[in-house]
């Protein structure tokens, strides 16, 4: 009698493109997730979260984190428990978008010293950052809301916007480990990190930085002028350093015109605000 004969066992020590072929879920780290035994099922997203995904080059596989971090607490009712919001998620992933964007930087750079480093890595976590690159995700129709929340323009406030910017890293973080969420960062925040959108320093912090590792005193700020209406004011500032002449700047605020006018002595003095 013959025997059928039996398949061959898959040898684990095949070359990666042998195991592709005997494998195709190897071609997918989603799709073998899922065949793991202690895998939870894969739900097929539709919708404006399958759109997200794509957006965003990942799809998850535990669909309730990313439901989870796109929910904003005046979506819930009843008890109102906060777990089931984005908080949680975001505590996570502002310490891993610091840590992936840390390590971006360390190797982008590499003359770079602590101080460039830190004050690189400020600009790009701050908040107006996050808001920023959560609108380039298009996040906001995304974004579960309460009704009053939604019609007071949560989808568009930059706070919100950050903090589920950050809860999105989080998720993917827990959901797919550090590499997927420092590409997720790599992505979206790469070319932020060698193309500064502005100063790295604003020009008071520059000047007085400046002015201390001379020995000389903080730089003092003098109103010069206000002109213009109440609701368009123009304030001209003057700033004063001991053996230096004062510089002038103007602006539509006392900031701005200081700002302003430590600018123009830094550029006397052939100092760079670009860090």
């Amino acid at each position: 009698m013959s025997r059928r004969p039996k398949a061959p066992a898959t040898d684990a020590s095949a070359p990666p493109s042998d195991l592709l072929a005997s494998d195709p879920q190897a071609l997918d780290p989603n799709a073998a997730a899922a065949a793991s035994p202690d895998a939870k099922p894969k739900r097929r997203r539709r919708g404006v979260g399958a759109a997200l995904e794509d957006r965003i080059g990942y799809s998850f596989t535990d669909t309730d984190l990313l439901d989870r971090a796109l929910t904003h607490i005046s979506a819930l009712t009843g008890a109102r428990n906060r777990a089931g919001t984005y908080q949680r998620l975001e505590f996570l992933g502002d310490h891993v978008l610091g840590l992936a964007i840390s390590d971006m930087l360390f190797r982008a750079f590499p003359k770079g010293d602590e101080g460039e480093l830190s004050r690189r890595l400020a600009d790009l976590v701050r908040k107006e950052a996050c808001a920023d690159v959560a609108r380039s995700m298009d996040l906001g129709p995304a974004l579960r809301l309460g009704a009053s929340e939604a019609g007071a323009g949560g989808r568009n406030r930059p706070a919100i916007l950050a903090d589920v910017c950050e809860a999105l890293v989080g998720a993917v973080y827990l959901d797919g480990g550090y590499a997927a969420a420092a590409a997720l960062v790599e992505r979206f925040w790469g070319e932020r990190m060698r193309v500064p959108a502005g100063p790295l320093r604003d020009p008071k912090t520059l000047l007085q930085e400046w002015a201390q590792a001379r020995g000389l005193p903080t730089p003092s700020y003098r109103e010069v002028e206000r002109k213009g209406p109440h609701h368009n004011p123009v304030f001209k500032v003057s700033v004063e350093l001991p053996q230096r002449s004062p510089a002038e700047g103007s602006g539509p605020s006392k900031r701005a015109a200081e700002q302003a006018a430590a600018a123009a002595m830094l550029e006397r003095e052939g100092i760079s605000t670009n860090g």
